[in-house]
């Protein structure tokens, strides 16, 4: 199992963003795939996730209304549209995927031990 993030950069406040993860070697209707983001000097943290095959989903209160989690699934891929952009949100982002055969407790996907497998990140920076 393979994911490449892309689409990170600067971005002033208020702005948009735009990040995609192309997942290779799995059908991600058997996968639930998010986003997870760790700032410097913070703990990586659970930003959203979703389960393609049924559509369960899952936003950080501190992202609810602003970011958008979807699949393009005839290209494998994994989509986080991000609005309204604020400073606090610089970070890493990183794609994380595991099989659905895996997760007990939907809740566990909000944190990084529930992930199996990990993109190298992508970088976002928002400037006030």
């Amino acid at each position: 199992v393979q994911l490449v993030e892309s689409g990170g950069g600067l971005v002033q406040a208020g702005g948009s963003l735009r990040l995609s993860c192309v997942v290779s070697g799995v059908t991600l209707d058997d996968y639930a795939v998010g986003w997870f983001r760790q700032a410097p000097g913070q703990e990586r943290e659970g930003v959203s996730c979703l389960s393609p095959f049924d559509g369960r989903t899952y936003y950080a209160d501190s992202v609810k209304g602003r970011f958008t989690i979807s699949t393009d699934n005839a290209k494998n891929t994994v989509l986080l549209q991000m609005t309204d952009l604020r400073p606090e949100d610089t970070a890493d982002y990183y794609c994380a995927a595991v099989a659905r055969s895996r997760i007990l407790v939907w809740e566990v996907v909000r944190y990084p031990y529930g992930m199996e497998h990990w993109g190298k990140g992508t970088l976002v920076t928002v400037s006030s």
